[in-house]
Formats: structure tokens, sequence, C-alpha cells
């Protein structure tokens, strides 16, 4: 589990367990309409895209398929929402295992995995800053600050150790006491004599040893805390969601966090040589599939016109699938090869869900967006589940070129917001960092084998505005990836209202303060300026 599903870890076994719950009843409660990403705030009183009026207004115009890349961790090509809107090479022969392209991908009928073997794939990685300490932790571990002869890397050495000894000990300290009070449980079944127990029995439940009278307290704050969630609440279903929270830190402390796993050896590249192209394979779908078919759907569904039935923003777009993303953090050299491969055989906009604290080598993933920008290509990154303000804290990738004044004008940064309009409780925003904000909260799509879920993330608002950026691209041909994204801040609903800020208690900011444009993605509009403007072309 990653933070591309806007899944947090926090310190306390409390919000510990609320994240984790979040996660397993996500669609549970009040959930929106299944659809209202699509709907409009002008007739639906939902700040959605818009994107359902918007393709009213085209319907008497010729549209041009457009290529989407979306990189992420795999897509399931195969789901019935999306598998008629799977790009397919027209120059590759599948399984002849032939580069008949020559583009240096052997049998790329569907896209590429960066992150694929010969014989199998990556699915758990390390985080970046687990990899920059192992490394950087060669060089500087036994070294002072006054020994060190390159000051800036010294002072990064600095930034990457605190960040890794705080983290991993937290999820240390996360796992120990779902242990300690799993532990907890047991003691009361013995105490009280019962294989299982709910809160009645707490209740009933007198205690004189101190231990266990703590024990009772805290059992019973999270039972009334729970109770909601758990359909008849007991020990044992408790535990068993407690078992997933296990699972989830167990992997932060086993991958992501863990010095001694490095699992770059299954790609077979030189991972030290940026300049190497032709690795990986063509299994598109891959271990970590859920997340790109989630995002998948968001931008290329099936569009029925049944009532309840998914669908997708765009009407005429084909998804080419390229696979970066494992369970931890992607690679910069393989989003930089992803963008590239993405460039060279057609894309007109990337979608880029995901995101990290730092980067191993920035530079080679700026060549890559400049590359994009050189070739007129859209790109559209999601701005994190941090609540953070990516005006102050870094965030990977980002439009801003290194050692340099120059932004990338092909780049569109999105945060999440909510059927009303506000930002997502866990959004990253930045008023000088973040274009906009596009739904992103209980998000209905896709998922492996032939299902559908809610997810909730800047991961879900970053493909409605891909989706919002293709509709204008097969409509209005002749805009460059520039105009697109110029035409998409002019016409976004503008907040009027005060928000409340993600993590912050600040409940009352104008969404300029949050955002460049201090506004939602809106098609409708976006079409009608795009009509009124470029009707002709």
């Amino acid at each position: 589990m990653n933070k591309r599903f806007g899944l947090l870890p926090f310190l306390g076994l409390s919000l510990m367990l609320s994240t984790h719950l979040s996660a397993q009843m996500m669609g549970m409660g009040s959930n929106p309409a299944k659809n209202w990403q699509n709907e409009s705030i002008e007739s639906d009183s939902v700040y959605g895209t818009g994107s359902d009026n918007a393709l009213g207004l085209l319907k008497a115009r010729p549209s041009t398929t457009v290529i989407v890349a979306v990189i992420d961790g795999g897509v399931y090509i195969h789901h019935p929402a999306i598998k008629n809107h799977i790009w397919v090479n027209p120059k590759e022969i599948p399984n002849n295992k032939i580069d008949d392209d020559k583009n240096g991908y052997v049998d790329d009928v569907n896209g590429w995995d960066f992150i694929g073997g010969k014989d199998s794939a990556v699915k758990e990685d390390n985080v970046e800053v687990t990899r920059l300490y192992r490394d950087l932790s060669k060089k500087y571990a036994n070294v002072t600050a006054d020994k060190a002869t390159d000051k800036a890397e010294y002072k990064k050495w600095l930034k990457v150790k605190t960040t890794f000894e705080t983290s991993r000990a937290g999820y240390q300290k996360q796992y120990d006491n779902l242990i300690a009070f799993i532990d907890t449980m047991g003691m009361v079944k013995k105490a009280l004599g019962k294989s299982d127990f709910n809160k009645d029995d707490l209740s009933s439940y007198n205690p004189t040893d101190s231990a266990m009278v703590h024990a009772k307290k805290r059992l019973i704050r999270n039972f009334n805390r729970f109770g909601a969630f758990i359909k008849g609440c007991t020990a044992d279903s408790l535990k068993k969601q407690l078992n997933g929270g296990l699972n989830f830190y167990n992997a932060y402390l086993k991958y992501q966090y863990n010095v001694n796993f490095d699992p770059r050896f299954v790609v077979g590249d030189n991972y030290t040589n940026d300049k190497e192209r032709n690795y990986g394979s063509n299994d598109v779908v891959g271990p970590t599939d859920v997340h790109g078919t989630h995002v998948s759907g968001i931008i290329a569904g099936n569009r029925t016109g049944m009532p309840g039935a998914q669908e997708g923003i765009a009407d005429n777009v084909k998804i080419m699938v390229v696979r970066v993303v494992p369970d931890g953090d992607e690679r910069d050299k393989d989003v930089a090869n992803g963008i590239r491969y993405a460039v060279d055989n057609g894309a007109k906009v990337i979608n880029m869900s995901f995101g990290k604290e730092f980067s191993y080598d920035k530079k080679a993933v700026d060549d890559a967006v400049k590359y994009a920008e050189d070739h007129d290509v859209l790109l559209v990154h999601a701005a994190g589940n941090d609540h953070k303000d990516n005006d102050t804290t870094d965030n990977f990738p980002n439009r801003q070129y290194w050692n340099s004044t120059r932004k990338a004008q092909n780049w569109i940064e999105v945060g999440a917001s909510d059927t009303k309009g506000r930002p997502g409780s866990f959004s990253n925003f930045g008023k000088h960092t973040v274009d906009l904000f596009a739904p992103g909260v209980k998000i209905y799509s896709s998922i492996p084998d032939s299902g559908y879920a809610y997810f909730n993330g800047t991961s879900m608002a970053a493909p409605c505005v891909a989706g919002v950026a293709t509709i204008i691209r097969e409509y209005f041909p002749k805009l460059t990836a520039k105009k697109v994204k110029k035409l998409l801040m002019k016409t976004v609903t503008k907040i009027t209202f005060s928000v409340p800020q993600p993590g912050s208690d600040k409940k009352g900011v104008d969404m300029s303060e949050l955002c460049i444009s201090g506004g939602t993605i809106n098609a409708y509009k976006a079409v009608q300026l795009a009509l009124k403007k470029y009707g002709g072309n």
C-alpha cells in the first residue's frame, strides 16, 4: 500500500485504525452518484468536471482519437469498461518476439513495463528516501560536517537520514502497538472466559488489576469508534481489521523502509545509467494494476448512457499503458523513460498519478519533460495526498526545472476536491504550485478483474483533468498543449466561498490561497470558450 491511494500513516492506534478502515470501507455509508465527476455545477449542483454537458455541446462536431498514456503501476487491460479503449500499437505484430516497428521495445502491443524483467516484474520496492539513505550512508555515515567535501550533498544526507530514521521508527511503533493491542484482546478473552466478546460483554466486565482496567478502557474506546463501521462489532471482527493494519505496516517495514531490500535485479538494467532506454518487458498489467485500472476508467470508461453505469470522461480515447510505479516509490530513470516512450509512440496527454518527497535523478526526469514539451504533449500530475503545501515542501516530479528559473509550460498540477467544491482533507495544495482542483473524493471507477470501487486521492483528480484535456484535444486538434492548459485554467469554476485548508485548523480560506486558478475544472465552460474562439479549427 502506498500514498497513491491517499492512505497515509499516522502515529497513534486510533488514528491508524481510522485510516485503515477508511480504505477497507470505501463505498460504505453515504456515497455520491457513481458518475458525479462527469456532472456539472450548472445543471447537477455538484462540482464535477461537467464533461457530460461539454460532450453535449460537441455532438455535431467530428473528433480525432487521442492517445492518453497512463504512467502508473499497470492496467488490467481486459476490464470490460476499458478493454475497447486500450491503445494497440499498429506497427507491432503481437507475440512474435520481434521488434517490428524498430522502436527498441519487442512486442510492445499495448505499451511497456519499465519495471518488468524477463521472468517476473517488480511488485514491492523501497520509497526513494530508503534508496538515498542506503547510497548516501556509504559516504557520510561516519563523516562530520567539517570533513564533508560536498557540502550540498552532505546537507541532503542529513535531511535523508532524519526523514528515514524518523519515518521507519514511526512505522515500527505502529506495528508494535497493533501487536500489543491484539495481545490485549486475547488477555480480555481469557479474563472473560469467552472465545469472542462485544461491547456489552466489556461493559459488564469489572477488572481490579490496573492493567486490565486500562485495557478495558482502551477496548471500549475503539468499539465506540468503529462500531458504526463494523456491523455487530466484536473482538474478532475488530481483529480482522487490525490484521489488515498489520499487513499495511509490515509492507512499510519489510519493503519500503528496508535498506536490505532491493528488487532492481529483476529488471536487469544498469540502474546507474540514465541514458539506457531499452529494458523492461511488454507485460503492461503487472502485479500492481489496481490503481492504474481505476485511473484509466476515469479517463476512458465506456460511455454507454445506461443509468448507474460507470462512465469515463473522454469519448474518443485510447489508453497507452506505461508501467513504472511499484508498491513503493517510482524511480526517476523509469519515469523519464516512460515519458519518452509515451511521446515517441503518439500520446498527446500523459497522466501521472504518483509522487514522492525525494528525487534521485531529477535532471533525467526534467530532460524527459522538456522532450514532451518540445513535442506538444500535455503532462497532468497529481499534487499528492499528504495535506501539505507544495509551495514549501518537495513533491517530485514537478514542473520546476533543476537549477533553473524556467518551468515546464505543458504541465498541469492537480489537487482533489469534493462534490461541494471543497478541497479533499488529504489533498496537497499550493498557491503557486497547484494549478487547479478536480473531483478526487469518492470517485467510482474500474478495478480488476471486472469490479468497481470508490477511491479517494489526487490520483483520481489528475485523470479527471486528463480526461477533460483529452476532450479538448479530440475536438480541437489544432490547439497546442500550452493552449489547452491555458483554456482549462481560464475556464475553471471559481470557488467564491471560503473552504477549509487541508491539514490545518484554518476553516475559512480562499481557494485562491490553495491553487493558482482559484477554482475547479469545468469542461463545459472550456468547450464553450473553445467553440467561441476556435470553432472553425
